[in-house]
């Protein structure tokens, strides 16, 4: 059986160190996000959305301006426009973190925006400060644009499983601590704070993040040591029996070590309709957790007309 063109191989072994540069060059961006935009709730803010042609910041307040940072997976180039009409761009070529960090801060400079971010990447263990970082340099325009297509593509269905939902729901965003993208529906109920850690994160941010009750999901290429490209859903708090739920999406599991359902991309990739496994998976993990835990699913839930 033929392969959908628009769900191309992307095997983690294959581009490992470009995607390990490239997180890292999105936190350095996004961290300039995190100083220039109010709390949002659950760190809304901090997150980059989908364009066209890659990922972008919203408009960013510096002074009585604005200026956007945006990543085009196209062209491979970064550009930072402003409110005045200036502009500067970087293009995206093997580079280390170090040389991006401070070409973009440069390109800031330039463009009279100061702004100063704490360099530790978040949510990475052992990370090196971005201005020392000069062993992550690889990036790879190929698996780049692999990379972009499938985030493209998840994003457009993640959109449509949103649509279904009525209650408080998260936009479909990309995190570049975790490096995923994703989306996230919410009972309305109060969750108790969570107990875990995550490198070079603060407790009290991961209060924020989980305050209330949601079912969550999203696409991640599967670097931080899991090592290959997935679905996720999980619920937190996670309800009891949750895991033990039976599903009916071929090659889908309960990952007892992640606390999350995943879905191998390839799985979904491979399937005879690999739209309609990953939408079916979505919907059978979020019931399981809204069932279980008891959504009041008639008052938040739109339908699948």
């Amino acid at each position: 059986m033929a392969q959908d063109p628009r769900w191309p191989e992307l095997p983690l072994a294959a581009w490992a160190q470009t995607c390990e540069t490239l997180h890292r060059w999105t936190q350095v961006v996004g961290k300039i996000q995190l100083a220039l935009t109010p709390l949002t709730n659950h760190w809304w803010n901090v997150t980059l959305l989908t364009t066209a042609r890659g990922l972008t910041t919203p408009p960013l307040a510096h002074r009585e301006s604005t200026f956007t940072i945006a990543f085009d997976f196209l062209e491979h180039r970064l550009h930072i426009r402003h409110s005045r009409g200036t502009a500067q761009q970087l293009q995206l070529v093997p580079m280390s973190v170090a040389s991006f960090y401070h070409e973009l801060m440069a390109c800031l400079q330039r463009l009279d925006v100061k702004v100063a971010i704490w360099t530790t990447p978040s949510e990475i263990a052992d990370a090196v400060p971005f201005e020392r970082d000069h062993s992550n340099a690889d990036y790879d325009p190929v698996w780049v644009g692999r990379f972009w297509q499938v985030l493209s593509q998840s994003d457009r269905l993640l959109k449509q499983f949103r649509s279904r939902f009525i209650g408080k729901a998260s936009p479909v965003h990309f995190f570049w601590g975790s490096f995923d993208l994703a989306v996230t529906r919410f009972s309305g109920r109060r969750a108790p704070p969570p107990t875990g850690t995550t490198p070079n994160v603060a407790a009290w941010v991961m209060r924020e993040a989980y305050s209330h009750e949601v079912s969550s999901c999203g696409f991640w290429p599967g670097n931080g040591g899991y090592g290959r490209a997935a679905y996720y859903v999980y619920a937190y708090p996670e309800p009891e029996g949750y895991g033990a739920t039976p599903l009916t999406s071929a090659g889908a599991c309960y990952d007892a070590g992640l606390g999350q359902f995943i879905l191998p991309y390839d799985a979904m990739r491979q399937a005879r309709d690999p739209e309609a496994l990953l939408l079916g998976f979505l919907e059978e993990t979020y019931a399981a957790a809204a069932d279980i835990a008891r959504w009041d699913r008639a008052a938040l839930e739109r339908g699948t007309a």
